[in-house]
């Protein structure tokens, strides 16, 4: 069904559902192994990021067996290299490489095809803007030509800019210059420790993906967690209400698809407004102010307060269509909001907008179509560094 219910006053929290109560982020299992969101922080009590010393030695430091087996042996020598030239620690440049391109092995074409950008207008493995590549960027391969998609020259430009940006000595704040997100920092520096020595967490030693991550993740819902290789998430082929969760994708992006696949039973319905969680029904907006608080995107205090509706998605996020996730909002002809996670769409509308198994079916589900629903002009955002 597409559309808006109206504003319901607000109230208090509507009654619980079987399966779902009143969770906490679904990455706060993945806190435990280490990852610290910061949108999670009150809510948690305090949880901080992993503890990093930008003075010990870990330029010095040898790499890990897990970053022998994940970073391609050309792309390690260049961070090596492209650290020891500008004083970094590699594993640090390394973990950029690997949030933004996957060490050039990500299928986005912005990542290795010459003169492709994201919606934000980021290209190469190391994902610059044109301004930035303009004042930072850097003929690493020394052909006198500086090329932002370039596994070399993209390489220096990003040790150039860390440090231009106060990196060793002020390490965090350089990452959260690369990318505005304190997430982001958080995911940096905990693939930085896996890649540094013999430090590497169970879970990212897995050769086969992140399977300690979603164990994790299973911990904290009842609804079942199963991945599947790569980085897009499919439907299973036993239950189309079940989204296989990619194993290469990041965690937040893995809790995003374990969040959807949690309202999958839920009917359409305003009751999911001003607080998602424990509602009997779900309509687009609270399914999606639901999946981005599983997630630790949006704190639930905040979607109670602003209680968003669809059109409050028309500006939200970043512009343009995400790496991972993209959502398109609209207010014309009638308001409504849906979410791309990991190459599988999200939305509660279905009537001539879906051809899998849910196509007959009112509420959040998972959908399936070659092209995006074209009833509407659409506002294309993402959730920042996703």
């Amino acid at each position: 069904m597409i559309g808006e219910l109206a504003r319901p006053a607000l109230a208090g929290r509507p009654a619980g559902r079987s399966g779902a109560g009143l969770r906490r982020s679904l990455v706060a299992g993945l806190l435990a192994s280490s990852i610290a969101l910061v949108a999670l922080v009150g809510a948690l009590g305090g949880v901080t990021s992993p503890a990093f010393d930008a003075g010990s030695g870990g330029q010095q430091q040898p790499p890990s067996a897990f970053a022998l087996r994940d970073i391609p042996p050309t792309y390690l020598e260049l961070y090596r290299a492209a650290a020891l030239r500008y004083g970094l620690d590699w594993s640090v440049l390394a973990a950029i490489g690997k949030v933004e391109c996957d060490h050039g092995r990500d299928p986005d074409p912005s990542c290795t095809r010459v003169g492709f950008v994201n919606g934000a207008g980021a290209g190469g493995p190391m994902q610059f803007l044109a301004a930035t590549w303009a004042t930072y960027g850097v003929d690493g391969d020394g052909d006198g030509i500086k090329n932002r998609w370039d596994p070399a020259d993209a390489i220096y430009g990003a040790a150039h800019y860390l440090q231009a940006s106060g990196a060793p000595g002020q390490l965090r704040r350089a990452i959260y210059a690369y990318d505005h997100a304190t997430w982001y920092v958080d995911e940096v520096l905990r693939i930085a420790s896996s890649y540094r020595g013999s430090t590497a967490p169970e879970e990212l030693a897995a050769p086969s993906g992140q399977v300690g991550s979603l164990a994790a993740l299973q911990s904290a819902t009842s609804t079942p967690v199963r991945g599947v290789p790569g980085v897009r998430a499919v439907l299973s082929p036993e239950d189309g209400h079940l989204a296989l969760v990619p194993l290469e994708a990041p965690p937040i992006v893995q809790a995003m698809v374990v969040a959807g696949n949690e309202l999958q039973e839920l009917p359409y319905g305003a009751d999911g407004h001003p607080d998602p969680l424990g509602a009997p029904d779900e309509d687009c907006s609270s399914t999606i102010n639901y999946i981005l608080y599983r997630a630790g995107l949006r704190p639930l205090d905040e979607i109670e307060r602003e209680n968003p509706l669809a059109q409050d998605y028309l500006h939200w996020g970043l512009p343009g269509p995400g790496r991972w996730v993209t959502i398109y909002a609209t207010d014309y002809p009638t308001p409504h909001v849906f979410a791309i996670i990991a190459g599988l769409r999200i939305d509660t509308s279905h009537d001539g907008t879906d051809v899998g198994p849910n196509r007959h079916q009112d509420g959040p589900r998972w959908r399936i179509l070659d092209h995006i629903p074209t009833w509407a002009h659409w506002s294309i955002r993402h959730p920042p560094g996703l």
